[in-house]
């Protein structure tokens, strides 16, 4: 992106919420479960996109408009004064930052060939150098009782033809999570990631036909698709009270997938 990154709406007053997420990716599919999830335990929630405007600003409508806050602004995770901004609106809009999801992430099918290599090229600017960015802000803005959370992937275990940029960046991703943790150590922080199985999304059905969908989704011992809304579900586990005591971990949220 090269405009800058702007709020989709002027900013509420700041101090308005116990507890205040932001959610990289939030527009869409798992980042948007994730959003509502933490809307309706009471986080506020800045859910930040990377283009679709309209979309983001549905999510956030439908938080408000079940009493709850949120606040959409526009950035790519792979640009580092992207991201600084969406954790300044974020410091300015409710006066404090609680839990950092980072769920922006793309998936581009490719073979590790030379003519693929712009494939890859983008994989790890979004998947991993955008987690990276999302982690070293978080870093800088939480205190005591802070959690960061990064979205991975089951399908490292897999290594399926096609797979090489996505699965590359997102083994990166696991590990800066026990780095960020012990360097972090001391502040009352915990780093985790959560590593979905196939889920039913645009993003895991875009490209495959129904022959492919419907084999992926007898790979599980549960012989199904999981549902962004089950992801949704452990993100609210680590960003919650009963989390706090987990740290440094790749939770495998897949169905017994891996």
């Amino acid at each position: 992106m090269n405009s800058t990154p702007s709020p989709s709406h002027a900013l509420p007053s700041p101090g308005t919420a116990a507890r205040v997420a932001v959610v990289t990716g939030g527009s869409r599919g798992i980042g948007e479960a994730i959003a509502r999830r933490l809307a309706n335990d009471g986080l506020a929630v800045v859910i930040n996109y990377a283009g679709n405007a309209a979309a983001a600003e549905t999510v956030a409508e439908g938080i408000r408009a079940s009493g709850g806050k949120a606040l959409a602004v526009q950035g790519d995770v792979s640009r580092a004064e992207d991201v600084a901004h969406l954790f300044t609106a974020t410091q300015e809009a409710f006066g404090r930052i609680d839990v950092v999801v980072n769920s922006a992430g793309i998936m581009p099918m490719a073979s590790i060939a030379e003519s693929s290599l712009a494939d890859f090229d983008r994989a790890i600017a979004t998947n991993l150098r955008g987690t990276f960015l999302v982690l070293a802000q978080a870093a800088k803005h939480l205190g005591e009782g802070g959690r960061i959370i990064a979205l991975s992937t089951s399908v490292i275990a897999k290594s399926f033809p096609g797979y090489g940029p996505y699965i590359a960046s997102k083994a990166g991703v696991e590990g800066l999570v026990p780095v960020l943790a012990n360097e972090l150590r001391g502040r009352g922080i915990t780093v985790n990631a959560i590593a979905p199985g196939p889920v039913g999304t645009e993003l895991f059905l875009n490209g495959k036909t129904p022959e492919q969908i419907a084999q992926l989704s007898r790979l599980a011992p549960l012989e199904r698709l999981g549902t962004p809304e089950e992801i949704a579900a452990a993100v609210a586990f680590l960003a919650g009270p009963d989390g706090g005591w987990v740290n440094a971990q790749v939770l495998r949220v897949n169905g017994g997938y891996a």
